[in-house]
């Protein structure tokens, strides 16, 4: 019988704000993995609602592969996502897969292991009434769209580099690579269903550069057995993803998925050996940004011992806050701070 690794926080660290939690560690030589690569079928395209495709212990590394976040139908700069994508098709999920042992009031942390292109090309596009330049169902605004345009990127044989061209050939640009995941999430809270395009507390589609190799994602349990889920891999992607897509592909993903028990964790946080993070989500942008400011603060309170006021103050004048994206149904900011700036207690 394999033994549930859970990890143990102390008594002082069961505030609102998960705070000191072990994160990037070596995986045990013994751990657990499971090798899966889903087909098609096995996708899913909400957060909640899916039945678990697998069943993992706490401690168990994960092995497996996302689809892109066109479900795989969009190839070539000739292919539009509004004529080859099924309709409620966007990020497609990896998943999900049921943590044992894990129950509301927990949280799952996901250490990034590897993430690695699963193809030699990458797409984006621009789809009208979708984009943080031109109008929306949200935003309202007259004049005409532009027209839906994809953008094929090929990746260098290192595959550290992309290019793409201009629509008539003449120019040409290349983006550096830096893989990450644009969805990782559990099932949300009070039963509800969610799409694929929506983040919020759950993590869902935050769009975090931050989700890549070498960091941890913390998020909260809201039902039995966590439900995650992952998938939308960008091979790359500039602050706010202003036109509504990066540079999306498949990817080739490995995790190592552990429980920490009775912490909450009601704001996604991200961790590595110097800095922690949160995510805020939500509209306008300024209250995305409020949610991951006073996770922060409540944090720094903690692990310092201040009062709320100096905490504040701490913030301030440490924190970075990049805008992530501003395109979704739910804006996302992300504010961090270097740990060792923070007094500790």
């Amino acid at each position: 019988m394999r033994r549930r690794q859970f990890l143990q926080l102390p008594a002082a660290f069961a505030g609102a704000a998960a705070v000191q939690s072990p994160h990037v560690r070596q995986v045990p030589a013994g751990a657990p993995t499971l090798r899966w690569t889903p087909g098609h079928g096995d996708l899913v395209y909400t957060f909640g609602g899916a039945a678990p495709k697998h069943r993992i212990a706490p401690g168990t590394r994960i092995v497996t592969w996302t689809e892109d976040c066109f479900d795989g139908t969009v190839k070539t700069a000739a292919d539009l996502p509004s004529k080859t994508q099924p309709p409620g098709h966007d990020n497609p999920q990896t998943g999900p897969f049921f943590v044992e042992g894990a129950e509301p009031g927990d949280t799952v942390a996901v250490q990034i292991l590897k993430l690695e292109p699963a193809r030699d090309y990458a797409v984006s596009s621009f789809a009208p009434e979708f984009g943080a330049l031109v109008g929306t169902d949200r935003t309202a605004m007259l004049g005409a769209d532009m027209p839906e345009t994809t953008w094929r990127y090929d990746l260098n044989a290192s595959r550290t580099m992309a290019r793409a061209a201009s629509g008539d050939g003449r120019h040409a640009w290349d983006v550096p690579l830096a893989p990450f995941l644009g969805c990782i999430g559990v099932a949300p809270a009070s039963g509800e269903v969610r799409s694929t395009i929506v983040p919020g507390p759950f993590g869902g589609n935050m769009d975090c550069p931050e989700v890549r190799a070498g960091n941890t994602v913390f998020l909260g349990v809201n039902v039995p057995g966590a439900l995650l889920s992952f998938g939308d891999g960008h091979y790359a992607m500039g602050d706010g993803e202003i036109m509504g897509a990066a540079i999306e592909g498949a990817m080739n993903v490995e995790v190592f998925v552990e429980l920490v028990k009775r912490q909450p964790t009601p704001v996604p946080r991200i961790e590595n050996a110097d800095e922690v993070m949160f995510v805020g989500a939500g509209r306008p942008l300024e209250d995305a940004a409020r949610v991951a400011f006073k996770a922060m603060v409540a944090w720094v309170r903690e692990r310092s011992g201040m009062t709320e006021l100096d905490a504040y103050q701490c913030v301030s004048q440490l924190a970075r806050a990049p805008i992530v994206q501003l395109v979704d149904p739910e804006y996302t900011v992300l504010v961090k701070i270097e740990k060792r700036r923070v007094p500790s207690r």
